[in-house]
Parts: structure tokens; sequence; C-alpha cells
């Protein structure tokens, strides 16, 4: 494709010139549109004071991994389909007899998205994966850690369109942890409803 034809591509057509990176629509969103907002809204001087999200980490409590390896085996592919990353299998630290638990054994599956990743899963999560909840009424305002961090307890996996019940071994839920710079859970807040998080007015 000519140079000169390239020079006038928009920031949302660069995609599939001469290799060129494609960029993500939701990070796209967000230097165009929330960045702007949230500097007239909090008078931010510097706009390396805007709060943005860092990383999005994933979480799948696996506890019958201890006897069924192939649950473990099951959550890995699965957080693989959704994610596009492999997770790490978390093991237990220590031996708790209560629990019939020891050292070492499989207990959870996690993935830490960063960068791209992280917008294209937002993205898919948020207009794809949180609409196919039943019944759903928006997320819950109230599950901010007071750093400016939102978690997200989702009870099926099955909401995420990539995976079929084929997919899946057993029906299990995942915590999903948002992760800003945002100094309040004002701040956040407003980061995550311009992004587009159908949060609750509560």
């Amino acid at each position: 494709m000519a140079r000169k034809d390239k020079e006038t591509k928009t920031t949302e057509q660069i995609a599939t010139i001469e290799g060129e990176k494609i960029v993500p629509r939701l990070k796209i969103h967000y230097l165009k549109e929330v960045v702007p907002k949230l500097i007239k809204r909090f008078g931010y001087k510097n706009i390396m004071q805007v709060p943005r999200i860092t990383k999005v980490i994933i979480n799948v409590g696996v506890g019958d991994g201890k006897e069924d390896m192939r649950a473990i085996e099951s959550s890995v592919k699965e957080i693989s389909i959704i994610t596009g990353q492999r997770p790490i299998i978390k093991r237990a630290k220590k031996a708790i007899a209560g629990f019939r638990l020891r050292k070492g054994q499989p207990i959870a599956v996690t993935v830490t998205l960063r960068r791209d990743r992280m917008w294209e899963f937002l993205d898919r999560l948020i207009n794809a994966a949180l609409p196919r909840i039943r019944d759903f009424k928006g997320l819950s305002p109230k599950s901010f850690d007071g750093h400016g961090n939102y978690n997200l307890g989702i009870t099926e996996q099955l909401i995420f369109p990539e995976l079929t019940y084929d997919d899946i071994y057993r029906v299990r839920g995942m915590n999903i942890t948002v992760v800003t710079t945002a100094k309040t859970d004002e701040e956040a807040t407003a980061l995550l409803k311009e992004i587009g998080f159908p949060l609750r007015e509560e």
C-alpha cells in the first residue's frame, strides 16, 4: 500500500497496514475520549495524573483439583481460551488437615493480563460477557477496595462466548480484579464508568 495512503489512516483503522500492530478499540476509546473527560472533571494538571488501568487479574479457585487433576487441566484450558494467555497453577503453601490439603497440591489457576491483552479482555467482558448474565442489573459500585481497585465475582465461566458446554469440565466461578492507578474510589469509579463498566447507581 502506498505510503501516502498509510499516512491518511485514522487511529481506528490501524490494523493490517504492512503488518502494523492492531490497537485495541477500548484503548483507543480510553486515550481519545476518557482521558480528556477525566482531566476536565478532576482538574489534573498533568496527563500522567489521569487514572489508568495497569493490569487485570483473573483467579479461579479449583478446590477439587487436589483430587482430580482433570479439573485443573480443564480450568487452565478454559482461562487460556478466554484470555488468550496461559494461566499459572497455584499450589498450597502449607498443609491444612481440616481441608485434607497437603502442601504443594494444586488449588487454583490465575493469570495476569497487561497491555493489549488486558484491553481486549476488558472489551469482551464489558460488551459480550456481562450482558449474557441472567437478570443482569449492573455491577455493584461497592466492590472497590479503597485503593482504586475493583473486584468482580463471576458465578460461571459460560458467560464468555468463547466457551461452550463442550469446552468445560465443570461449571465454576472466577474472581476478576481490575487494578488501576486511581488514588481514590471516586476517581476509579469515574474511570470504569467512562470506559464502559455498567456500574449501578446507588
